[in-house]
Protein backbone atom coordinates (compact mmCIF):
# COMPACT_ATOMS: atom_id res chain seq x y z
CA UNK A 1 0.00 0.00 0.00
CA UNK A 2 1.46 3.29 -1.00
CA UNK A 3 1.34 6.27 1.65
CA UNK A 4 -1.26 8.10 -0.88
CA UNK A 5 -3.71 5.40 -0.77
CA UNK A 6 -3.23 5.35 3.37
CA UNK A 7 -4.53 8.35 3.37
CA UNK A 8 -7.50 7.76 1.45
CA UNK A 9 -8.40 5.11 4.21
CA UNK A 10 -11.54 6.37 6.05
CA UNK A 11 -9.78 6.42 9.00
CA UNK A 12 -7.07 9.00 7.77
CA UNK A 13 -10.07 11.31 6.33
CA UNK A 14 -11.63 11.38 9.93
CA UNK A 15 -8.72 12.23 11.46
CA UNK A 16 -7.56 14.84 9.32
CA UNK A 17 -10.93 16.19 9.28
CA UNK A 18 -11.28 15.68 13.15
CA UNK A 19 -7.97 17.70 13.24
CA UNK A 20 -8.78 20.22 11.41
CA UNK A 21 -12.27 20.83 12.88
CA UNK A 22 -11.63 21.11 16.54
CA UNK A 23 -8.44 23.21 15.93
CA UNK A 24 -10.66 25.77 14.16
CA UNK A 25 -13.53 24.85 16.85
CA UNK A 26 -11.62 25.65 19.88
CA UNK A 27 -9.69 28.84 18.75
CA UNK A 28 -12.82 30.25 17.09
CA UNK A 29 -14.50 29.83 20.26
CA UNK A 30 -11.94 30.83 23.18
CA UNK A 31 -9.56 33.54 21.78
CA UNK A 32 -12.67 35.93 20.31
CA UNK A 33 -14.64 34.81 23.83
CA UNK A 34 -11.55 35.87 25.96
CA UNK A 35 -11.14 39.45 24.20
CA UNK A 36 -13.40 39.90 26.76
CA UNK A 37 -10.38 40.36 29.34
CA UNK A 38 -10.15 43.71 29.35
CA UNK A 39 -12.08 44.84 27.11
CA UNK A 40 -15.19 44.67 28.54
CA UNK A 41 -13.85 45.44 32.21
CA UNK A 42 -15.79 49.01 31.97
CA UNK A 43 -19.27 46.75 31.46
CA UNK A 44 -19.04 45.55 35.45
CA UNK A 45 -21.73 47.35 37.57
CA UNK A 46 -20.18 49.28 40.17
CA UNK A 47 -21.86 51.05 43.06
CA UNK A 48 -20.79 54.01 45.19
CA UNK A 49 -22.69 54.92 48.17
CA UNK A 50 -22.27 58.37 49.86
CA UNK A 51 -23.03 59.15 53.06
CA UNK A 52 -21.19 62.09 54.17
CA UNK A 53 -23.09 64.96 54.12
CA UNK A 54 -20.00 66.91 53.74
CA UNK A 55 -17.47 68.57 51.27
CA UNK A 56 -15.35 65.79 51.39
CA UNK A 57 -17.63 63.13 50.59
CA UNK A 58 -18.91 64.67 47.45
CA UNK A 59 -15.67 65.90 46.33
CA UNK A 60 -14.31 61.97 46.10
CA UNK A 61 -17.61 60.79 44.75
CA UNK A 62 -17.66 63.13 42.16
CA UNK A 63 -14.00 62.32 41.51
CA UNK A 64 -14.84 58.58 41.40
CA UNK A 65 -17.58 58.44 39.31
CA UNK A 66 -15.40 60.85 36.91
CA UNK A 67 -12.60 58.43 36.68
CA UNK A 68 -13.19 55.19 37.17
CA UNK A 69 -13.76 53.43 34.06
CA UNK A 70 -16.74 52.11 34.32
CA UNK A 71 -20.14 52.81 32.49
CA UNK A 72 -22.52 51.62 34.82
CA UNK A 73 -22.21 53.00 38.27
CA UNK A 74 -25.02 53.35 41.07
CA UNK A 75 -24.74 55.91 43.27
CA UNK A 76 -28.75 56.35 44.34
CA UNK A 77 -28.47 53.08 46.39
CA UNK A 78 -28.09 52.36 50.27
CA UNK A 79 -25.33 50.54 51.02
CA UNK A 80 -27.02 47.93 53.02
CA UNK A 81 -28.66 46.93 49.49
CA UNK A 82 -25.57 47.57 47.55
CA UNK A 83 -24.23 44.68 49.36
CA UNK A 84 -26.99 42.67 49.23
CA UNK A 85 -26.56 43.07 45.66
CA UNK A 86 -22.81 42.11 45.66
CA UNK A 87 -23.52 39.16 47.28
CA UNK A 88 -25.64 37.86 43.97
CA UNK A 89 -22.57 39.14 42.57
CA UNK A 90 -25.22 41.82 40.88
CA UNK A 91 -22.59 44.40 41.56
CA UNK A 92 -18.77 44.06 41.16
CA UNK A 93 -17.70 46.34 43.71
CA UNK A 94 -19.05 48.74 46.38
CA UNK A 95 -17.85 51.97 47.20
CA UNK A 96 -18.97 53.31 50.83
CA UNK A 97 -17.75 56.64 51.88
CA UNK A 98 -19.01 56.88 55.59
CA UNK A 99 -20.66 59.71 56.94
CA UNK A 100 -17.89 60.69 59.64
CA UNK A 101 -15.07 61.23 56.55
CA UNK A 102 -15.55 64.98 56.67
CA UNK A 103 -14.80 65.40 60.06
CA UNK A 104 -12.07 62.67 60.52
CA UNK A 105 -9.94 64.33 57.40
CA UNK A 106 -11.00 67.94 59.38
CA UNK A 107 -10.48 66.77 62.81
CA UNK A 108 -7.29 65.08 62.00
CA UNK A 109 -8.04 62.81 65.27
CA UNK A 110 -7.89 59.10 63.50
CA UNK A 111 -6.99 58.19 60.15
CA UNK A 112 -9.80 58.70 57.59
CA UNK A 113 -10.96 55.33 55.60
CA UNK A 114 -13.22 55.06 52.61
CA UNK A 115 -14.53 51.38 52.28
CA UNK A 116 -14.03 48.99 49.26
CA UNK A 117 -15.63 45.94 49.47
CA UNK A 118 -15.48 42.84 46.79
CA UNK A 119 -17.35 39.75 46.80
CA UNK A 120 -14.33 36.69 46.38
CA UNK A 121 -17.48 34.00 45.31
CA UNK A 122 -17.94 34.87 41.91
CA UNK A 123 -15.65 35.19 38.61
CA UNK A 124 -11.38 35.04 39.06
CA UNK A 125 -11.23 37.93 36.67
CA UNK A 126 -13.70 40.19 38.05
CA UNK A 127 -12.28 39.27 41.80
CA UNK A 128 -8.60 40.31 40.98
CA UNK A 129 -9.11 43.40 38.30
CA UNK A 130 -11.77 44.75 41.35
CA UNK A 131 -8.52 44.30 43.58
CA UNK A 132 -6.08 46.11 40.75
CA UNK A 133 -8.45 49.03 41.06
CA UNK A 134 -8.85 49.66 44.25
CA UNK A 135 -5.10 49.00 45.00
CA UNK A 136 -4.83 52.52 42.24
CA UNK A 137 -7.85 54.24 43.98
CA UNK A 138 -6.10 53.86 47.34
CA UNK A 139 -2.65 54.86 46.26
CA UNK A 140 -3.96 58.08 44.65
CA UNK A 141 -6.63 59.04 47.31
CA UNK A 142 -3.55 58.58 49.94
CA UNK A 143 -1.36 60.81 47.57
CA UNK A 144 -3.93 63.43 47.59
CA UNK A 145 -4.88 64.07 51.25
CA UNK A 146 -1.22 63.57 52.72
CA UNK A 147 -0.45 66.15 50.06
CA UNK A 148 -3.63 68.62 51.41
CA UNK A 149 -1.82 67.39 55.30
CA UNK A 150 1.47 68.30 54.50
CA UNK A 151 0.09 71.67 53.38
CA UNK A 152 -1.28 72.57 56.67
CA UNK A 153 1.89 71.40 57.72
CA UNK A 154 4.10 73.55 55.95
CA UNK A 155 2.41 76.38 57.71
CA UNK A 156 4.36 75.42 61.16
CA UNK A 157 7.91 75.87 60.62
CA UNK A 158 10.29 75.30 63.81
CA UNK A 159 8.16 73.27 65.88
CA UNK A 160 9.50 70.78 68.30
CA UNK A 161 11.25 67.30 67.21
CA UNK A 162 8.15 65.67 68.98
CA UNK A 163 5.51 67.77 67.59
CA UNK A 164 7.46 67.55 64.09
CA UNK A 165 7.63 63.31 64.45
CA UNK A 166 3.76 63.50 65.19
CA UNK A 167 2.75 66.09 62.12
CA UNK A 168 4.78 63.75 59.64
CA UNK A 169 2.90 60.23 60.95
CA UNK A 170 -0.59 62.08 60.48
CA UNK A 171 0.74 62.83 56.91
CA UNK A 172 1.37 59.47 56.59
CA UNK A 173 -1.71 58.23 57.77
CA UNK A 174 -4.06 60.91 56.73
CA UNK A 175 -5.80 58.38 54.53
CA UNK A 176 -6.45 54.73 54.86
CA UNK A 177 -8.34 52.63 52.22
CA UNK A 178 -9.97 49.82 53.85
CA UNK A 179 -10.74 47.09 51.39
CA UNK A 180 -13.60 44.29 52.50
CA UNK A 181 -13.34 41.15 51.00
CA UNK A 182 -16.45 39.04 51.41
CA UNK A 183 -17.07 35.00 51.06
CA UNK A 184 -12.99 35.06 50.93
CA UNK A 185 -12.26 31.74 48.87
CA UNK A 186 -9.04 29.50 50.28
CA UNK A 187 -5.70 30.19 49.29
CA UNK A 188 -5.24 27.59 46.30
CA UNK A 189 -6.26 27.63 42.63
CA UNK A 190 -7.81 24.14 43.32
CA UNK A 191 -10.06 25.80 45.56
CA UNK A 192 -10.85 29.04 42.81
CA UNK A 193 -11.52 26.37 39.96
CA UNK A 194 -13.07 23.85 42.24
CA UNK A 195 -16.56 24.91 40.73
CA UNK A 196 -15.83 24.40 37.42
CA UNK A 197 -14.10 21.27 37.66
CA UNK A 198 -17.05 20.10 39.40
CA UNK A 199 -19.07 20.83 36.66
CA UNK A 200 -16.60 19.75 33.75
CA UNK A 201 -15.80 16.71 35.33
CA UNK A 202 -20.20 15.79 34.87
CA UNK A 203 -20.55 17.50 31.60
CA UNK A 204 -17.80 15.35 30.39
CA UNK A 205 -18.56 12.17 31.28
CA UNK A 206 -22.42 12.80 30.74
CA UNK A 207 -21.88 13.57 27.12
CA UNK A 208 -19.44 10.28 26.41
CA UNK A 209 -22.57 8.33 28.66
CA UNK A 210 -24.93 9.94 26.47
CA UNK A 211 -22.94 8.37 23.37
CA UNK A 212 -22.53 5.28 24.50
CA UNK A 213 -26.53 5.04 26.43
CA UNK A 214 -27.77 6.22 23.03
CA UNK A 215 -26.39 3.80 20.73
CA UNK A 216 -27.55 1.50 23.29
CA UNK A 217 -30.73 2.51 22.95
CA UNK A 218 -30.62 2.36 19.03
CA UNK A 219 -29.40 -1.38 19.30
CA UNK A 220 -31.95 -2.66 21.93
CA UNK A 221 -34.92 -1.42 19.54
CA UNK A 222 -36.85 -4.04 18.71
CA UNK A 223 -36.46 -5.90 22.47
CA UNK A 224 -38.82 -3.69 24.10
CA UNK A 225 -40.98 -0.63 23.05
CA UNK A 226 -39.16 2.87 22.60
CA UNK A 227 -40.95 4.37 26.02
CA UNK A 228 -39.55 1.56 28.08
CA UNK A 229 -36.38 1.68 26.47
CA UNK A 230 -36.41 5.18 26.94
CA UNK A 231 -36.81 4.63 30.26
CA UNK A 232 -34.52 2.58 30.91
CA UNK A 233 -31.80 4.42 29.16
CA UNK A 234 -32.81 7.66 31.60
CA UNK A 235 -32.65 5.02 35.13
CA UNK A 236 -29.38 3.74 33.45
CA UNK A 237 -28.19 7.65 33.63
CA UNK A 238 -29.40 8.10 37.23
CA UNK A 239 -27.49 5.25 38.44
CA UNK A 240 -23.80 6.80 36.68
CA UNK A 241 -25.04 9.92 38.04
CA UNK A 242 -25.11 8.58 41.53
CA UNK A 243 -21.99 6.25 41.52
CA UNK A 244 -19.93 8.95 39.59
CA UNK A 245 -21.30 11.98 41.82
CA UNK A 246 -20.24 9.98 45.01
CA UNK A 247 -16.52 9.66 43.29
CA UNK A 248 -16.00 13.25 42.30
CA UNK A 249 -17.09 14.67 46.36
CA UNK A 250 -14.83 12.17 47.28
CA UNK A 251 -11.64 13.37 45.61
CA UNK A 252 -13.08 16.75 46.11
CA UNK A 253 -13.18 15.92 50.31
CA UNK A 254 -9.52 14.76 49.89
CA UNK A 255 -7.91 17.36 48.17
CA UNK A 256 -10.22 20.63 48.90
CA UNK A 257 -11.31 19.46 52.06
CA UNK A 258 -14.83 21.35 52.14
CA UNK A 259 -17.04 21.60 55.23
CA UNK A 260 -18.49 18.43 55.93
CA UNK A 261 -21.95 19.53 55.99
CA UNK A 262 -21.95 19.97 52.20
CA UNK A 263 -20.95 16.43 51.47
CA UNK A 264 -25.03 15.45 50.70
CA UNK A 265 -25.41 18.91 48.84
CA UNK A 266 -22.54 18.15 46.49
CA UNK A 267 -23.91 14.86 46.03
CA UNK A 268 -26.90 16.17 44.78
CA UNK A 269 -25.56 18.95 42.99
CA UNK A 270 -23.02 16.51 41.20
CA UNK A 271 -26.54 13.75 40.62
CA UNK A 272 -28.80 17.00 39.01
CA UNK A 273 -25.32 18.48 36.43
CA UNK A 274 -25.05 14.73 35.30
CA UNK A 275 -28.51 14.11 34.14
CA UNK A 276 -29.10 18.11 32.81
CA UNK A 277 -25.65 17.25 31.00
CA UNK A 278 -26.80 13.67 29.90
CA UNK A 279 -29.94 14.83 28.67
CA UNK A 280 -28.86 17.89 27.08
CA UNK A 281 -25.72 16.37 24.69
CA UNK A 282 -28.09 13.24 24.18
CA UNK A 283 -30.18 16.15 21.89
CA UNK A 284 -27.09 15.87 18.90
CA UNK A 285 -26.94 12.38 19.89
CA UNK A 286 -30.13 11.24 19.00
CA UNK A 287 -30.99 13.70 16.13
CA UNK A 288 -27.24 12.67 14.56
CA UNK A 289 -25.77 9.60 15.68
CA UNK A 290 -22.33 9.89 16.44
CA UNK A 291 -21.48 12.50 14.46
CA UNK A 292 -23.59 14.40 16.98
CA UNK A 293 -20.71 13.91 19.35
CA UNK A 294 -18.50 15.76 17.19
CA UNK A 295 -21.43 19.06 17.86
CA UNK A 296 -21.37 18.33 21.21
CA UNK A 297 -17.05 19.34 21.30
CA UNK A 298 -17.88 22.80 20.37
CA UNK A 299 -20.76 23.18 22.97
CA UNK A 300 -18.38 22.20 25.90
CA UNK A 301 -15.80 25.13 24.29
CA UNK A 302 -18.10 27.72 24.45
CA UNK A 303 -19.61 26.51 27.90
CA UNK A 304 -15.90 26.55 29.31
CA UNK A 305 -16.35 30.88 28.60
CA UNK A 306 -20.01 31.48 29.50
CA UNK A 307 -20.02 29.07 32.64
CA UNK A 308 -19.25 32.52 34.20
CA UNK A 309 -16.51 30.85 36.34
CA UNK A 310 -13.48 33.06 34.84
CA UNK A 311 -15.64 36.25 33.37
CA UNK A 312 -18.99 37.31 34.48
CA UNK A 313 -21.99 37.60 31.96
CA UNK A 314 -21.48 41.29 31.94
CA UNK A 315 -18.77 40.81 30.11
CA UNK A 316 -19.62 38.02 27.82
CA UNK A 317 -20.14 39.00 24.50
CA UNK A 318 -23.59 38.40 23.32
CA UNK A 319 -23.16 34.73 21.79
CA UNK A 320 -21.72 33.77 25.08
CA UNK A 321 -24.15 35.42 26.88
CA UNK A 322 -27.34 33.84 25.21
CA UNK A 323 -25.21 30.79 25.48
CA UNK A 324 -25.17 30.86 29.55
CA UNK A 325 -28.64 31.11 29.23
CA UNK A 326 -29.69 27.41 28.30
CA UNK A 327 -26.91 25.46 28.49
CA UNK A 328 -26.08 23.68 32.35
CA UNK A 329 -22.84 24.44 33.11
CA UNK A 330 -23.46 28.51 34.08
CA UNK A 331 -26.10 27.37 36.44
CA UNK A 332 -23.83 24.24 38.28
CA UNK A 333 -20.68 26.72 38.38
CA UNK A 334 -22.81 29.55 40.12
CA UNK A 335 -24.45 27.22 41.73
CA UNK A 336 -21.26 25.66 43.64
CA UNK A 337 -19.96 28.95 44.43
CA UNK A 338 -22.92 30.37 45.89
CA UNK A 339 -23.06 26.86 48.25
CA UNK A 340 -19.51 26.79 48.56
CA UNK A 341 -17.66 30.18 49.47
CA UNK A 342 -20.90 32.50 49.09
CA UNK A 343 -23.59 33.52 51.75
CA UNK A 344 -26.35 33.27 49.13
CA UNK A 345 -28.91 30.36 48.54
CA UNK A 346 -27.50 28.33 45.84
CA UNK A 347 -31.17 27.27 44.79
CA UNK A 348 -32.33 29.50 42.29
CA UNK A 349 -29.87 28.80 40.24
CA UNK A 350 -30.37 25.00 40.50
CA UNK A 351 -33.82 25.10 40.24
CA UNK A 352 -32.67 26.88 36.69
CA UNK A 353 -29.95 24.10 36.05
CA UNK A 354 -33.19 21.29 36.80
CA UNK A 355 -35.62 23.29 34.26
CA UNK A 356 -32.67 23.04 31.03
CA UNK A 357 -32.33 19.46 32.00
CA UNK A 358 -36.00 18.79 32.31
CA UNK A 359 -36.01 20.99 28.90
CA UNK A 360 -33.44 18.48 27.05
CA UNK A 361 -35.43 15.84 28.40
CA UNK A 362 -38.61 16.71 27.05
CA UNK A 363 -36.93 17.36 23.04
CA UNK A 364 -35.52 13.98 23.46
CA UNK A 365 -38.79 12.22 24.54
CA UNK A 366 -40.49 14.42 20.74
CA UNK A 367 -37.18 13.32 19.11
CA UNK A 368 -37.57 9.37 20.05
CA UNK A 369 -41.24 10.00 19.49
CA UNK A 370 -41.18 11.82 16.20
CA UNK A 371 -37.89 10.65 14.16
CA UNK A 372 -36.48 7.16 15.78
CA UNK A 373 -38.89 4.70 13.77
CA UNK A 374 -40.26 1.56 16.07
CA UNK A 375 -38.88 -2.41 15.24
CA UNK A 376 -41.07 -4.95 15.42
CA UNK A 377 -41.10 -6.33 18.80
CA UNK A 378 -39.90 -9.78 19.42
CA UNK A 379 -42.70 -11.73 20.77
CA UNK A 380 -40.58 -13.95 22.78
CA UNK A 381 -39.55 -11.04 24.55
CA UNK A 382 -42.93 -9.43 25.03
CA UNK A 383 -44.21 -12.23 26.35
CA UNK A 384 -41.55 -12.54 28.83
CA UNK A 385 -41.64 -8.90 29.88
CA UNK A 386 -46.01 -9.44 30.71
CA UNK A 387 -44.65 -12.61 32.71
CA UNK A 388 -42.40 -10.92 34.88
CA UNK A 389 -45.20 -7.86 34.86
CA UNK A 390 -47.93 -10.51 36.00
CA UNK A 391 -46.05 -11.97 38.51
CA UNK A 392 -45.33 -8.60 39.98
CA UNK A 393 -48.16 -7.82 40.35
CA UNK A 394 -49.69 -11.04 42.05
Amino acid sequence: MKFTQFLKTRGSIAAIIMGVFYAIAMLGVFLPGYTAIPGNIDKLPIAIVNDDAGDYGAKIADQLQENLPFKDIETDIKNKQALKDLEKNDLALVVHIPESFSSDMQNGETSSSIDFTINDAGATVISSSMKSVVTEINNQLSEQFSQQTAQSVLMNFNVPEKQAAELAEKIETAYVGNVVTVNKIPDGMHNNMLPMFLTMASYIGAMIGSMQLVEAFKESRGKASKTRLFIYLQLTALLIAVLSSLAATGITYLVNQPDGSLFLSIVGHQTLIYMASFNFTAILIFLFGSAGMILNIPLIFVQTLANGAVISRDMMYKPYEWASHITPMYYSVQGYLADLYGSISPSPFLWSLAAVGLGAMVINIIIVATVHKSKPTDKSATRTEIEEITKVLS
